[in-house]
């Protein structure tokens, strides 16, 4: 078995079928499927257990960290991977059957990291001219982060060597970009045309958790060298006096919308 996939999740009641319904659909077999509840209340854990007892050749490894905060619960699943390959998602993203397959062929020689692009499900045209976008910042700017955090995939002792998930590193929103920064000076990243996945559109506020205009053209023009700067002296700073800590990734702003059909 080479790939462990690491689903962390917070009362995700409403979207966790959905997503385990697709990795249950991967035709990359066996895998090791990690869910680590972070102190969900709402039965996602009860959920999680009764559909993850129906996957066939996948290992499910249930796992709860009580430390509230997305970056504990990506610690935690990190510390229970034993495969040289690991993928990371998000509770609300639907990953078709092809997907880790397609990052398993990406796995070149000198390649640590291999990255997917979100793509809207319901617009085919849309959705290709992201993968598109994605090919040509991924090669204009190579150093840097052109994925979120529901389509990283790395190599197991790549990511440890950086470091992994750590509050000690980072306890501030934007943890997949501040990672990758450490990731990407273990060896290459690359973003194949065909690694894509549909996150859920529920977000549609992203005030608190997301960067200014301002810090993001920071980011694409402060060279690879000045990287730490940009975070550890730069945007960590700026995030922690607008309190946008890892906590901020658990609010869910979108309650207000109905719910996807189950």
């Amino acid at each position: 078995m080479n790939w462990s996939f690491v689903i962390p999740y917070f009362n995700e009641v409403d979207y966790l079928p959905a997503t385990l319904d697709s990795l249950a659909a991967q035709t990359l077999r066996p895998f090791r499927l990690i869910l680590v509840d972070n102190a969900s209340t709402d039965g996602s854990a009860a959920l999680a257990r009764r559909i993850g007892a129906t996957l066939a050749d996948t290992d499910v490894v249930h796992l709860r960290e009580d430390r509230p905060g997305k970056i504990h619960a990506l610690e935690t699943g990190l510390a229970a991977v034993t495969t040289p390959f690991v993928a990371f998602g998000d509770a609300d993203t639907v990953y078709p059957p092809h997907y880790l397959a397609t990052a398993d062929a990406a796995y070149a020689p000198g390649v640590v990291a291999v990255m997917g692009t979100d793509v809207p499900g319901a617009d085919p045209a849309a959705a290709l001219r992201k993968r598109r976008h994605v090919q040509v910042a991924s090669r204009v700017w190579p150093k840097q982060t052109h994925t979120g955090g529901y389509g990283q995939t790395f190599r197991t002792d790549a990511v440890r060597a950086a470091g992994g998930y750590s509050e000690r590193w980072w306890r501030y929103v934007l943890e997949d970009h501040e990672i990758m920064q450490r990731v990407v000076k273990q060896g290459r990243v690359v973003y194949p045309f065909d690694l894509w996945c549909v996150p859920s559109d529920r977000r549609n506020d992203r005030s608190a958790v997301n960067w200014t205009l301002a810090e993001r053209l920071f980011y694409h023009f402060t060279p690879a060298i000045a990287k730490d700067w940009y975070f550890y002296r730069f945007l960590g700073p700026r995030l922690a006096a607008r309190r946008m800590d890892n906590l901020n990734l658990r609010d869910k702003t979108w309650l207000d919308k109905p719910a996807p059909p189950r």
